[in-house]
């Protein structure tokens, strides 16, 4: 029997629909839609969700209501990370989504994000006997998961997304290269044990799970006039990656927003987030990068 479900991420930057039918253990996604709801800024740092956020926030999941009644969706999920699970006034925001929508919402833990990230991922893509490390860089948190194809090793989520990162460091535009090396040697001193663990069981790839790395890869597409698909696999090399971030720390964010394959949603984390992609690629020596454009949702679908 066919059941059509809608899952939300609400990340702390993008809020992410995806509905999908469901025929036994058969699985399409037939629509998918994001809203920039910026749910982390002015509070992600201590601990709240400011009012203005949750008035977005919930002008976001009502548009996703809408559409999800309309496609005679009969499960709807929302799904709370970083900016959610860390807020004092968490159930403020719950409360007007069980009574404002139809979405049920969970609060879920780092590790069972990093467990979803590792089931959508698995979907999306072929990963090596060698071992992965996977890497989802959210607005609150990072993921960060050592893994084949059969089972995760060792996973972790670390406090360090990109609206952390920018409220924390970035304040000028372009950004310093004394604010990138301020926020390289916090991240080095937050992700130790990631390198612990990467010395322990030698990833060779590094896999990027959508977000900024989904950019990146449009960038690198876009300028070796290679295909864009929507593949749920996409190309990026570790040089491509070095070239693209160093023009991106010298850019002003209008001079970003001119850059072929950049978007709106992406074009202030982005540079916070080549910190991070940065500070892994020079603690450890990855044989390549590639990218994933599933993540999360399609996890937590994968497992209902």
């Amino acid at each position: 029997m066919k059941e059509r479900i809608a899952i939300v991420d609400m990340g702390t930057n993008t809020f992410l629909l995806l509905i999908a039918e469901k025929n036994g253990r058969e699985l399409k996604s037939i629509y998918q839609d994001r809203i920039a709801t910026k749910i982390g800024k002015g509070g992600i740092n201590g601990g709240f969700i400011t009012e203005e956020a949750i008035d977005r926030a919930m002008a976001a999941l009502q548009q996703f209501d809408q559409k999800a009644k309309g496609m005679n969706v009969t499960k709807a999920v929302a799904i709370g990370t970083s900016a959610i699970r860390n807020a004092s006034n968490q159930a403020d925001l719950i409360k007007r989504i069980e009574s404002e929508t139809s979405f049920q919402p969970q609060v879920i833990s780092g590790e069972r994000e990093a467990d979803f990230i590792y089931q959508g991922v698995r979907q999306a893509i072929d990963i090596p006997p060698s071992k992965a490390l996977i890497v989802d860089i959210g607005g609150g948190s990072v993921e960060f998961i050592i893994a084949d194809a059969r089972e995760a090793f060792w996973k972790q989520s670390f406090e360090i997304g990109g609206q952390r990162l920018m409220e924390l460091f970035h304040h000028h535009d372009p950004i310093l290269p004394e604010e990138i090396r301020n926020t390289q040697n916090y991240l080095n001193e937050k992700l130790a044990p990631l390198f612990a663990a990467l010395v322990k069981w030698k990833p060779e790839v590094l896999v990027g799970v959508s977000g900024s790395f989904d950019t990146l890869s449009e960038i690198y597409c876009k300028e070796n006039s290679i295909p864009c698909s929507n593949s749920p696999e996409t190309p990026l090399t570790i040089e491509a990656f070095q070239s693209i971030s160093q023009r991106l720390y010298s850019k002003t964010r209008e001079e970003r927003m001119q850059i072929p394959g950049m978007i709106e949603l992406r074009v202030d984390m982005i540079v916070v987030s080549c910190c991070l992609i940065e500070c892994l690629l020079t603690h450890y020596p990855f044989n390549r990068i590639t990218v994933s454009s599933y993540s999360l949702k399609e996890g937590v679908l994968a497992t209902l």
